[in-house]
């Protein structure tokens, strides 16, 4: 047998992290509830040292509160917290279209608007998932052809805490953003218009600042 790489240590905690936090994103682990390394290790078919590490970057992105010698518990939906990183999410992104407008080629546009097919589809049938993955993967064209690493490394640190919120106020029957901002954000793209792609991109994120908030 051919010599073998092992799996890095790096891997095993980034897998626990993902796993983690779609888990408390999702709904699936609820605000509140205490987690236990020793369970989740065991329901991930991991060791416990990976998933401690991931538990401490998800405290540090503020989805897991903890108290020394007691519980690591889920946070609550706060407020504040999900205004101020919808604030930060909203200026990352306008930064992104800035810089990608002028990179685009026919196959982003057309990615952005087979994203936003998907998107209108997911809505209109109530898919929670399938509209926010369509979302993600419309704006996430723009970051990708923004090539800033440091927006997009923002962006995924803070998007997390309001996709959260979204996915309670989706199932309250609360649409999470609009098909016709995205094309308007498309049309935009198309045009060259950079100013134009940036207005409509602070448009579509303001309105995830102004969501009712528990």
């Amino acid at each position: 047998m051919g010599a073998m790489q092992p799996v890095r240590r790096t891997l095993l905690r980034d897998q626990a992290y993902a796993s983690i936090r779609d888990a408390i994103v999702g709904g699936d682990l609820p605000p509140g509830s205490v987690v236990r390394d020793a369970d989740l290790a065991a329901s991930l078919g991991l060791s416990r040292a990976p998933v401690r590490e991931a538990f401490s970057r998800l405290v540090d992105e503020g989805l897991l509160e903890t108290k020394p010698q007691s519980h690591t518990r889920v946070t609550s939906l706060d407020a504040g917290g999900v205004r101020d990183a919808a604030a930060v999410v909203r200026a990352m992104h306008e930064l992104a279209a800035r810089g990608a407008v002028p990179r685009l080629e026919p196959s982003h546009l057309y990615a952005m608007r087979e994203a936003n097919r998907r998107f209108t589809v997911a809505v209109a049938s109530g898919d929670v998932e399938g509209a926010l993955r369509a979302d993600d993967d419309l704006h996430g064209v723009l970051v990708e052809a923004c090539g800033n690493s440091a927006a997009a490394a923002t962006i995924a640190r803070y998007t997390p805490l309001i996709r959260r919120l979204e996915r309670q106020r989706f199932g309250q029957g609360v649409t999470c953003g609009s098909a016709e901002l995205h094309e308007r954000l498309i049309d935009a793209c198309a045009d060259g218009d950079t100013e134009a792609a940036v207005a409509v991109t602070t448009e579509i994120w303001r309105v995830l600042e102004e969501l009712p908030h528990p």
